[in-house]
């Protein structure tokens, strides 16, 4: 019973042995692997550096794409084709990343501004609806005041869906009768031909009665 008893302590010992030098390999731990931090030194490197510069004369993937849709501050053009496909693409995305601060009509009431951060200012005032395409590219993709960058949420096609969504906004509060398509302008007709004026005013004069909820000077309520 002893000598048994002996073996099995030699037997543990010596497994103790086998595993405990050979644990680390068979862990594969990937935190003890030879690595780099970001901008730390390396000996490897003739320079010292970890970073490597980009290789001269070399093009990143995507960056040709980007420059054709890239806008100068000042200029007022489109670089893509404004369709419903564009307009329903910004829309998804400005109500995933402009809604939070600007609200869903443009008018800066988002839920960040109604719990006490700065309110932004709204797209339906004279300066930003006579703002450049490439400022509010520029806006979008650089930040402005205390609202950062989208250049690395948002592709700069999805920016220019969203400029193409903010301006049909816009153009919600101010277009007029004349620019609507003729069967936009016969509905139109054939509603104010009920016996109300434009504008929701009876017949005499008298203003048409409000019903639901109505919006405050600041844009509170839909």
């Amino acid at each position: 019973m002893i000598n048994t008893s002996r073996y099995l302590v030699a037997a543990c010992a010596a497994a103790c042995l086998v595993f405990g030098a050979g644990c680390d390999y068979l862990r594969q731990d990937m935190a003890s692997q030879p690595k780099n931090r970001p901008l730390s030194p390396s000996p490897f490197f003739e320079d010292g550096r970890s970073e490597r510069p980009l290789v001269e004369n070399t093009v990143a993937r995507g960056s040709l794409a980007n420059d054709e849709l890239f806008v100068p501050k000042d200029s007022n053009n489109f670089p893509l084709p404004v369709n419903l496909e564009l307009l329903e693409r910004g829309g998804e995305r400005y109500r995933i990343f402009c809604t939070p601060c600007h609200g869903l009509q443009g008018e800066g009431n988002g839920m960040v501004a109604m719990r006490g951060m700065k309110r932004p200012p709204s797209y339906h005032q004279d300066r930003l609806r006579q703002a450049t395409n490439g400022y509010i590219y520029d806006v979008t993709t650089n930040g402005f005041g205390q609202m950062l960058g989208y250049s690395a949420q948002i592709p700069p096609r999805d920016r220019w869906a969203i400029i193409a969504y903010i301006r049909a906004l816009q153009l919600s509060r101010n277009a007029k009768a004349v620019d609507l398509p003729a069967e936009l302008r016969e509905k139109l007709n054939q509603g104010g031909s009920s016996g109300e004026k434009p504008g929701g005013e009876k017949p005499g004069g008298e203003p048409k009665p409000e019903t639901g909820s109505t919006k405050d000077s600041t844009g509170g309520s839909f």
